[in-house]
């Protein structure tokens, strides 16, 4: 269970979703901290995870008359609280999800994993909150006539749509059984 504190309280919640995973040197600057951008990078990663948890094909989807839909990111809020360094194990969470008719906003957080198994929460330390929304897209396949003819104008290559029915429906079904095992 996540322990998260608030100026006067604390708030317990239970990840939606959570994996681990390892820091390495690739990860880092020359001073063995973790670069800024690399939170970006595993909680990209740890929503790639849960989609594939719930046997979902990724980001990319087709429809049934050929068109392409995926998840862009749209905005995303960090807030950077500890540093992550060299050679911790991490343990990358989504918090809370809230599905909406065209996107979907995560809200994460990153922890530093206790060294030993034994080890009390005190070791679970926040390093670092995100807000991420992403937004499904389509691309248009073929320019529209004004776009042909629009030359300062750079054309959209793709579209905002509503997130596929099915795609809905699991996500949904996910955010109503939260819970650790997810």
């Amino acid at each position: 269970m996540t322990t998260q504190s608030t100026s006067s309280t604390t708030l317990q919640t239970t990840p939606l979703f959570t994996t681990d995973y390892a820091i390495y040197i690739n990860h880092t600057d020359a001073g063995g901290i973790v670069y800024h951008a690399n939170h970006l990078v595993f909680f990209e990663n740890c929503r790639r995870d849960w989609f594939t948890k719930l046997n979902l094909s990724g980001y990319f989807l087709q429809t049934d008359d050929g068109q392409i839909q995926h998840f862009v990111v749209s905005q995303a809020q960090l807030q950077y609280r500890k540093a992550i360094l060299l050679d911790e194990r991490i343990n990358v969470r989504i918090d809370k999800v809230e599905l909406k008719p065209a996107s979907i906003i995560f809200y994460q957080s990153i922890h530093r994993k206790p060294s030993a198994p034994q080890a009390t929460n005190d070791n679970d330390t926040l390093l670092s909150s995100a807000k991420i929304v992403i937004a499904c897209v389509q691309n248009q396949l073929n320019p529209t006539q004004n776009d042909k003819n629009s030359k300062n104008t750079p054309t959209a290559p793709m579209k905002p749509v509503r997130v596929p029915k099915d795609l809905h429906q699991v996500i949904k079904q996910a955010i109503d059984q939260q819970g650790p095992d997810l």
